[in-house]
């Protein structure tokens, strides 16, 4: 099996329902905290652990006891954390987010994540050989996440970005990029496109050879090989919380590939897991086993 690095931020989730959103200089009683280890780059790492891949986790966290804990739970998944540093002088990442019938306010201290430098890439890398994969996304400084994509297609790796949240700046880095994998709304925001077919073949003109749109309830549609193909998304009883869906797709769309299946297998797959993820909260707690996404695929 080839090896997977992904290079991202890590964030402590701290989440609270309440009845409705405050308004300004309002105080309201809320209910069911909890704090979560989260963060677009730590989840997708323990993605990959938990469904079978052998994967090293580059980033930073605060000198305090949300960098010690996220650190522990990567370590308890499987995740190598040897290139997660501690940024002295900085706190780890935090979301803090209200939840109100559904809708949610997110309040974001990037802290550590924005010191993920090219010292930190290069750490990463230092490891990685031709065939490996590197996962990225874009919750650390863009330019450190363009200088590891070119400095992975250097050695020949497989680079898969998964560009969320949105940024503009990131078509600059396009052409070290083998599968870009964003949502509906992060494809509108690259391309200006608010059609799924109209987003893919503005991307096309960029060089992107394999492109995957995931769209939540919908499903995904995937280009590669000059064809476009739409897959439904794989049903679940009933959702509960659809935070980290998106990483769990990536991570397992990384362990696909780096077991060489085939992509449309590897789709399957991780069209599955993604779906098992929303029955659940949390946003790392709520990712499945292989052994888990192997029984549910089994009823279809």
């Amino acid at each position: 099996m080839r090896k997977i690095f992904v290079l991202g931020s890590l964030n402590m989730d701290l989440v609270i329902s309440a009845p409705c959103i405050p308004a300004a200089g309002e105080t309201i009683c809320g209910s069911g905290f909890m704090a979560n280890p989260g963060g677009k780059g730590a989840n997708q790492a323990a993605a990959c652990a938990k469904l079978g891949g052998h994967v090293l986790l580059g980033g930073c966290v605060g000198n305090d006891d949300f960098g010690v804990a996220l650190c522990e739970n990567l370590t308890a998944s499987g995740v190598n954390t040897e290139q997660v540093y501690t940024a002295e002088g900085h706190s780890t990442g935090v979301a803090v987010i209200v939840i109100a019938h559904g809708d949610n306010r997110i309040i974001l201290d990037a802290g550590a994540n924005d010191t993920v430098d090219i010292a930190r890439a290069d750490a990463l890398l230092q490891q990685a050989g031709e065939g490996d994969i590197l996962l990225t996304q874009l919750e650390i400084p863009i330019e450190t996440v363009g200088y590891a994509l070119k400095k992975a297609a250097s050695l020949n790796m497989l680079t898969i970005l998964n560009p969320a949240p949105a940024y503009k700046q990131v078509v600059d880095y396009l052409e070290y990029v083998d599968i870009i994998v964003p949502n509906e709304t992060e494809l509108a925001l690259l391309t200006g496109k608010y059609d799924v077919d109209e987003g893919i073949h503005e991307l096309i003109k960029q060089g992107i050879r394999t492109m995957i749109v995931t769209m939540g309830s919908k499903g995904l549609c995937c280009y590669t090989e000059g064809r476009i193909t739409y897959m439904g998304k794989a049903a679940v009883d009933a959702v509960v919380d659809t935070t980290a869906a998106g990483d769990t797709f990536c991570g397992a769309l990384a362990v696909g590939l780096a077991e060489d299946c085939t992509l449309i297998d590897t789709l399957r797959y991780a069209n599955h897991a993604a779906a098992l993820t929303v029955t659940k909260k949390g946003a790392q707690a709520s990712i499945p086993t292989r052994k888990e996404v192997d029984v549910f695929m089994s009823r279809f």
